[in-house]
């Protein structure tokens, strides 16, 4: 499902667009912030907290639980990655500071998840938001099926 075409062009990529929103906003692009984004990057699916602990090169850091989802939460808050909460795993952003508002295609036989985008989404949860009073914080609507690669549909 996803669209790369050279895997290690999008992980420079992502790691160059974190480096440059943590400069625009004067934050700390770590070591540790660095290698998680690279790994999350690398699974080109979802990946878990401890699947991240467990590659983690022990060099950095004594590196611990508390740790990783500390990266993790920085990259979530800084629009980097995305947490699909139906997996408890974690996903690159591919156009981190153009929104917010996304939703996924979560293939149940790959586990590939991927990232799309629809403006017509967006305003019918604002709509039905605001005819029920309801101030939101963020979106993230997951939809669960079978991708054309396992299904065999090019």
């Amino acid at each position: 499902m996803h669209n790369c075409t050279t895997h290690s062009d999008c992980i420079a990529e992502a790691l160059h667009r974190a480096e440059e929103i943590c400069d625009k906003r004067d934050l700390r692009f770590t070591d540790v912030r660095r290698k998680v984004l690279e790994l999350v990057w690398q699974s080109h699916g979802p990946i878990k907290a401890y699947d991240i602990l467990d590659q983690l090169d022990q060099r950095i850091a004594a590196i611990k639980p508390p740790t990783v989802y500390r990266a993790l939460d920085f990259l979530t808050e800084n629009g980097l990655v995305h947490k699909i909460n139906s997996l408890n795993a974690f996903v690159g952003c591919s156009h981190p500071l153009r929104h917010r508002e996304c939703y996924f295609l979560i293939c149940s036989d790959c586990g590939e998840a991927k990232e799309c985008c629809n403006l017509d989404i967006v305003d019918a949860v604002a709509k039905t938001s605001s005819r029920n009073r309801f101030e939101i914080k963020h979106v993230t609507l997951e939809i669960t099926g079978e991708c054309g690669d396992c299904r065999g549909v090019h």
